[in-house]
């Protein structure tokens, strides 16, 4: 089990330790099975792993704790219900009342709001602990018999979409071309989502995921200066994993938006 990612957009506020943290930058804090985070305001008094800039949030507005196959989710308010939304499912959302202890979350990409005063809510993301899945090969077989997936992949979610993009090139043409970078995928994915459009922070948070959760196969995808060979390594090494594997097959090119223009017609006939 490899825990739970918590990602704070930027803009929302947010310093780990309750520091100062005026410019509201991207925080990114990693939680293995057994390990909490505290969010609300802060205080030196009720110090927060999670800082969320809004008057209208406790200083202490509650707590995620990871336990092994989920998270729990503590709301410390006494006036406030959080919203838990599942960005990739059909509307789907729970409501955790004021001072609930220990809220089960079962989806694996969620999205927590807490509400505001202004008109825009605060909110931050959680990817969940890794979801297993039982083979479906050894399906209706004696339970001590079964065995799980070595990648846990959920195909209906957008990661698994933005993984199924990187992998086109060399599933469409058969040859080692290079592999999309972040604004190519939103290009080829735009419009296509259902929860709405997709930011080149949303796809690198998807390509992290899917490397150091999904398929563990290396460090952040990040973005300071003279660092783009490691990014494009490791995109590398996520599509030559999938590949290996048959991760992604060539039906899952289905789940793409059609291919348009000239380009996309002459790799259609080339077929």
């Amino acid at each position: 089990m490899s825990g739970v990612v918590v990602h704070l957009p930027r803009g929302n506020g947010g310093a780990v330790g309750g520091g100062p943290h005026g410019d509201g930058d991207t925080v990114t804090l990693r939680l293995g099975p057994g390990e909490a985070a505290r969010f609300g305001r802060g205080s030196t008094t009720a110090p927060v792993e999670l800082r969320l800039d809004d008057p209208a949030i406790s200083r202490l507005a509650g707590e995620i704790r990871v336990v092994d196959d989920h998270w729990q989710l503590t709301n410390h308010s006494t006036t406030h219900s959080y919203l838990v939304e599942n960005p990739e499912g059909a509307g789907e959302y729970l409501r955790v009342p004021p001072r609930r202890v220990g809220a089960p979350i079962p989806f694996e990409f969620s999205r927590v709001v807490l509400p505001t005063r202004g008109d825009v809510t605060v909110s931050f993301q959680v990817f969940a602990p890794d979801h297993l899945y039982l083979d479906p090969d050894a399906m209706g077989g004696p339970r001590g018999n079964s065995t799980v997936t070595a990648y846990s992949l959920n195909e209906t979610a957008t990661y698994f979409l933005v993984l199924v993009a990187l992998c086109e090139p060399r599933l469409r043409d058969q040859s080692r071309v290079a592999v999309p970078t972040t604004p190519r995928i939103v290009e080829r994915l735009g419009g296509h989502l259902a929860g709405g459009v997709l930011t080149a922070r949303a796809v690198s948070s998807h390509i992290d995921y899917l490397a150091e959760e999904k398929l563990r196969i290396g460090g952040p995808d990040t973005h300071e200066p003279g660092q783009g060979d490691r990014r494009n390594g490791k995109r590398e090494e996520i599509v030559g994993l999938a590949l290996r594997f048959g991760l992604v097959r060539e039906e899952h090119l289905a789940l793409l938006p059609p291919l348009t223009g000239a380009g996309g017609r002459e790799r259609q006939a080339a077929r």
